[in-house]
């Protein structure tokens, strides 16, 4: 009887070696199954304040429009791409208030040496002392709905 007890608890042993091998295949294969591809990363995004009135005339270098444009073009030669945000600022200056359309750009995925190479550009074309630019510690993901 103690032949029969000892193959009975080797059988037994032997099957749930099997059954715990297969169960964790199974684990194995759903972990892979529900894995997400990681496309978040740590990124800067650059804001860019653009003012649109001319630095020594204070007056507007384009419309509204036309500002929008050449930027835009601007853009699209140094990102391919781009968004823009309509704002409007205003300040005092030896107790005059001025008021000037400013273009608010964010930009992503980049260096702040291309955003540097926009803003020359920028300056240049809309006759600006500078561009503000504020640099925000942030995370970037492509969301594609899987």
């Amino acid at each position: 009887m103690s032949k029969k007890v000892g193959l009975i608890a080797v059988i037994v042993s032997a099957i749930a070696i099997v059954i715990s091998l297969v169960s964790f295949s199974l684990l194995l294969v759903n972990m892979n199954n529900n894995k997400k591809i990681e496309t978040v990363k740590e990124d800067v995004q650059y804001v860019l304040y653009l003012g649109t009135n001319d630095k020594d005339t204070n007056t507007p270098v384009f419309s509204e429009d036309v500002a929008q444009e050449e930027l835009k073009k601007i853009l699209i030669k140094h990102f391919g791409g781009y968004t823009i945000q309509e704002a409007h600022g205003g300040w005092v200056d030896e107790g005059t208030t001025y008021q000037e359309y400013t273009l608010v750009i964010y930009l992503s995925d980049t260096t702040l040496d291309k955003v540097h190479l926009a803003c020359k550009d920028m300056i240049e074309k809309f006759n600006q002392s500078s561009v503000l630019i504020q640099s925000n510690k942030t995370t970037t993901e492509f969301y594609s709905g899987n």
